[in-house]
């Protein structure tokens, strides 16, 4: 038997579509939970809707990060083969701590980019970082074994060590000025937000390819 094939108990493609329509049914819930944080002011006038400057930039700079999670959920998912308990149970996790953004990232905008909004953003980030490395690292193991997909999850575990070390870094760097660890997770969604471009060929580590 192929170590891609599902085993006695295994739920093949038909148990991933499951996965991916309940994952993409959280996170709509999820832009629509942030989205209703954007409470309009009372009062009329363009000085008063500037206030809500930090609540937006908040909220622009988390959708930004789900959306980023959601394609490369897809990506990934692309390459899975079997569904598995491993498989189950970090997709679950990548879930929850995804639902947490929408708390985190309404107390970031409400305190105004302050230290200590900074430093529970910057912990909210790492927890998704986290799960999604051990549903790559699942999937890596039990889905596609071809050299496209051994170069895709290469390249993109490199991408995600490199992005859990930039929110490790926030953190100190927060203390210096929150506006240094919302830099850090800035430059997280850059690096994620272009997939296959030449910056990520730094990440396959052979000059020329372009992952698929």
């Amino acid at each position: 038997m192929s170590d891609t094939a599902p085993s006695e108990g295994e739920e093949g493609r038909p148990g991933i579509g499951r996965i991916e329509a309940f994952s993409d049914g959280v996170v709509a819930i999820i832009v629509t939970i942030m989205v209703l944080e954007l409470h309009p002011p009372i009062s009329e006038g363009m000085d008063k809707l500037w206030t809500l400057w930090p609540v937006f930039l908040a909220y622009v700079l988390s959708y930004a990060y789900v959306a980023i999670y959601w394609v490369n959920h897809h990506r990934l998912f692309t390459h899975a083969t079997r569904v598995t308990n491993g498989l189950i149970w970090s997709n679950m996790l990548l879930l929850f701590a995804l639902s947490l953004v929408p708390f985190s990232t309404s107390y970031l905008g409400e305190h105004h980019f302050n230290l200590s909004s900074t430093l529970l953003y910057l912990a909210t980030m790492l927890l998704p970082s986290g799960a999604y490395m051990w549903l790559q690292a699942t999937i890596r193991r039990t889905g596609k074994q071809g050299p496209a997909a051994q170069t895709y999850y290469r390249q993109y575990a490199r991408k995600g060590l490199v992005a859990g070390l930039l929110y490790l870094l926030g953190i100190p760097l927060s203390f210096l000025s929150p506006w240094l660890g919302i830099a850090c997770a800035a430059l997280v969604a850059l690096l994620w937000f272009l997939p296959d471009g030449p910056f990520d060929r730094l990440f396959d580590g052979r000059a020329g390819h372009r992952a698929p």
